[in-house]
């Protein structure tokens, strides 16, 4: 319930925990009820020995922050290792990774905005992948190798 106009009060209980499409990391998304095309909000569980997709943004800045655990992110050609409570501002245009090389599960936060036209609902225009993803989006970092992610339907 949002009493105030303008305001949304969003509970755990309203979120909707789902793996992401490509390399199925559980995600849930706090604000796809909103409405809101400026600003985006997401929590992704990082189970361990684990990477998101290899991505750049057109215009949105993001805002990752480590709410649980050690995270590391290659933001570029650079590996971050980012504390509990610790936060990473990464602009447009940058390849950006996070990814779980411990045995420990990672919980970040992840803000961005603006939003990206092309992936809004009902967006009338086809989004050229190859912008937001130059690499292959599924490539693990160094920090990775020889494990095998996402991990095969069984």
């Amino acid at each position: 319930m949002n009493p105030t106009p303008g305001c949304h009060l969003i509970t755990p209980d309203d979120l909707h925990w789902r793996p992401s499409n490509l390399m199925k990391i559980p995600n849930a998304d706090f604000l796809e009820r909103t409405g809101s095309v400026n600003l985006g909000a997401r929590l992704w569980r990082m189970p361990p020995m684990s990477a998101n997709t290899l991505h750049q943004h057109i215009r949105s800045e993001e805002f990752y922050f480590v709410l649980e655990g050690t995270g590391r992110i290659r933001v570029g050609g650079e590996t971050l290792t980012v504390p509990k409570h610790g936060g990473v501002h990464v602009m447009p245009d940058l390849l950006r990774q996070v990814f779980n090389d411990s045995a420990e599960e990672v919980l970040w936060l992840i803000v961005g905005g603006p939003e990206e036209p092309e992936f809004l609902k009902g967006s009338l225009s086809e989004m050229d992948l190859s912008l937001i993803y130059p690499q292959d989006p599924t490539q693990l970092p160094a920090e990775l190798g020889g494990v095998e992610w996402p991990p095969r339907a069984g």
